[in-house]
């Protein structure tokens, strides 16, 4: 599960400066999965601790407990935590990990289960501050390989237009609005009475803004909102790519992976992520 393309992406992520003793990282299903897994390697490793010397495996397990993350993608939903901890949901481990939409660095290292800031981890990979690496994939001494979307250059804002334009067509956002109204009222100007009033608001808004840093705003709010995964899936190579599509989006995710292995704002959820995991080294 270590060579999974998730798990490689997670690897790409680590920063430069992290040389030895790096992480490691598993895939391990959808959400319960993952927070059921995290739990099965705890208990297994105290109880393998408890055991007499003879009882134990002969393979001596590394892991420290205390070592152990898991990083859970949020949804609309929150998903619960049946075992012992701190949080009995990912919803209150979102509100404690996450402030104004950044990660919150005074509260972040007393996790160990980490809830994405936004919907899914694709949404990590169509960020604002991206598109200039895709306007420049693969560039010499290889070839331009620039990625498309809906068969034209990609441009992050068609997508963000095209999010848009679902909001008032989700019905677990319908189903759910008062949470995410919640997660986003950080970010003035939106009218979260429903979906509709809600859609024609954030197009308002964006539309009249040419502020870079109040449309990146606007950009991350509706990444909170909108499941980014189908738009990332129709993303595709160019003509000129001779590989299958799959190795293709294999590569822009270790070219995304790097651009987070160097970032160091707060504004990066990801980055953050590995600045307080590397504590632990």
């Amino acid at each position: 599960m270590d060579k999974k393309p998730d798990a490689n992406f997670y690897k790409a992520c680590v920063p430069k400066y992290w040389s030895q003793y790096k992480p490691e990282f598993f895939n391990c299903g959808d959400r319960l999965d993952v927070i059921n897994t995290f739990f099965e390697l705890k208990d297994l490793q105290q109880q393998d601790s408890i055991k007499p010397d003879s009882d134990r495996t002969k393979i001596k397990s590394h892991l420290d407990p205390e070592k152990l993350f898991a990083i859970v993608d949020l949804d609309i939903q929150s998903q619960t935590i049946n075992k012992q901890y701190p949080f009995s949901d990912t919803e209150k481990i979102f509100y404690n990990l996450y402030q104004e939409g950044k990660v919150n660095q005074q509260t972040a290292p007393q996790h160990r289960i980490w809830v994405t800031g936004f919907i899914h981890k694709e949404s990590y990979f169509i960020i604002p501050e991206l598109q200039e690496m895709f306007d420049s994939c693969f560039m010499p001494p290889y070839p331009l390989y620039i990625p498309l979307y809906k068969e034209n250059n990609l441009l992050l804002t068609d997508i963000y237009k095209d999010m848009a334009e679902l909001i008032d067509q989700d019905p677990d956002l319908k189903n759910h609005l008062i949470t995410a109204s919640q997660r986003i009222n950080y970010c003035p100007g939106l009218n979260c009475t429903d979906v509709d009033k809600l859609k024609i608001s954030w197009i308002q808004e964006f539309n009249s803004t040419v502020d870079v840093t109040r449309k990146n705003e606007l950009i991350y709010v509706l990444l909170t909102l909108i499941k980014a995964k189908n738009f990332w899936r129709e993303i595709e190579p160019p003509p000129n790519w001779s590989g299958s599509a799959d190795n293709y989006k294999e590569q822009l995710l270790l070219k995304i992976g790097k651009f987070y292995s160097e970032q160091s704002d707060a504004e990066y959820h990801l980055s953050v992520f590995f600045k307080i995991l590397y504590q632990f080294v």
